[in-house]
């Protein structure tokens, strides 16, 4: 049985020594994840969810900013008008300069897609537990999977969420039989719309840049993606535990999508930003590699989710990747000299996945 503990005793629940790899072991094989637990009828959390207590006390010194807002970037008219292009190519800028994060409207994926979308990844996690377990793996290599927690026996603590994970390499096709049958045409449906939408931001972002339009897309920026249907079951204790703990992508481009319910916070200027639903939108963030190629011309940026006594939250993050990196020379001068080493993305990931979500070093081992 997995051990839990009562908020009254964090603590000794975060200091005092216990087999965690046993209790580890024990969730993992059950292959129900987080929503298993949930079905069972906890009331306390395991203890490998638990966040150690310096962690949670250190959350005190970031405030909770409810005054900030993320970029909102509209992109109706986008190649119909010169001015419009040239001021939503400027509010890229600002935002992937100054945020690393903005929030796309109009940005031409329908809301029936959207919604297809996130009621089909909520489908499969609450189908029954025999049809989820033939996709489950912790095999990195399989392309489509389902497990709790990737980095499960690395992390410090386990995030309160169940992921479903479609991988496409070098812009392989997706084969259809591959995903499950109770979200297959809308996965794909809405995968493809995505893909359009990143080929839209690779030209935003070169231009951004001073760069041709087409740059960017030249060096294959985007050519590998991953889509990861992540379900936030509701916690009976989100005090003592997160969603998905504090992290930068280690992607190139990340398109998130959403529902209403909330939980994504932003780290901007030492405080953390709550970033608000708004429905038919899109949240785009700027990975590590978009970081180290533009010798940190943009910003790839701390973000969480917070876990929440309601849901399940639905999301899907679609990350956009590219095979080799490095700082992109019409950017590099004597004024700006290069500030990293070029690096095989499969290099990158390997060291990612050596250690939890919350411990990774991001692009400061990689600085010269």
């Amino acid at each position: 049985m997995i051990s839990s503990m009562k908020e009254d005793s964090l603590p000794e629940a975060t200091t005092q020594k216990y087999d965690r790899i046993k209790d580890l072991k024990a969730f993992d094989e059950t292959k129900a994840g987080v929503k298993g637990l949930i079905d069972s009828g906890i009331r306390n959390i395991p203890r490998i969810f638990i966040r150690p207590s310096d962690e949670i006390a250190a959350d005190q010194k970031y405030s909770n900013n409810t005054q900030l807002h993320i970029p909102v970037i509209d992109l109706s008219g986008i190649g119909e008008d010169d001015d419009k292009h040239k001021k939503i190519v400027g509010q890229v800028k600002r935002a992937s300069k100054d945020w690393g994060f903005f929030q796309l409207v109009n940005h031409g994926i329908s809301e029936n897609v959207l919604e297809g979308m996130l009621d089909g990844i909520k489908r499969f996690h609450e189908e029954d537990a025999d049809v989820k377990l033939g996709f489950h793996s912790r095999d990195l290599m399989k392309k489509v999977k389902y497990s709790s927690n990737v980095d499960l026996y690395r992390s410090t603590a386990a995030n309160w969420r169940d992921s479903l994970t479609v991988s496409l390499p070098n812009f392989d096709p997706i084969e259809p039989l591959d995903l499950p049958q109770i979200c297959r045409d809308s996965t794909i449906e809405y995968i493809n719309e995505a893909t359009k939408l990143a080929q839209t931001l690779l030209e935003l972002l070169s231009e951004a840049l001073g760069l041709k339009p087409e740059h960017l897309a030249s060096i294959e920026c985007g050519k590998g993606r991953t889509f990861i249907g992540h379900y936030y079951p509701p916690c009976p204790e989100p005090e003592l535990t997160m969603g998905a703990g504090a992290h930068t992508d280690p992607a190139f481009l990340t398109i998130l999508l959403q529902d209403q319910i909330g939980g994504l916070q932003i780290l901007h200027q030492n405080q953390y930003v709550n970033v608000q639903p708004l429905a038919g939108s899109l949240i785009v963030n700027i990975g590590d590699m978009l970081q180290m190629i533009t010798n940190d011309e943009f910003i790839s940026m701390d973000h969480r989710v917070v876990a929440n006594t309601v849901g399940p939250r639905i999301s899907v993050a679609g990350f956009f990747s590219v095979k080799v990196y490095g700082p992109i020379k019409e950017l590099i001068s004597e004024e700006n000299p290069t500030k990293y080493r070029d690096i095989l993305l499969s290099d990158y990931m390997l060291k990612f996945l050596k250690v939890g979500l919350d411990e990774n070093l991001g692009l400061d081992y990689y600085k010269l």
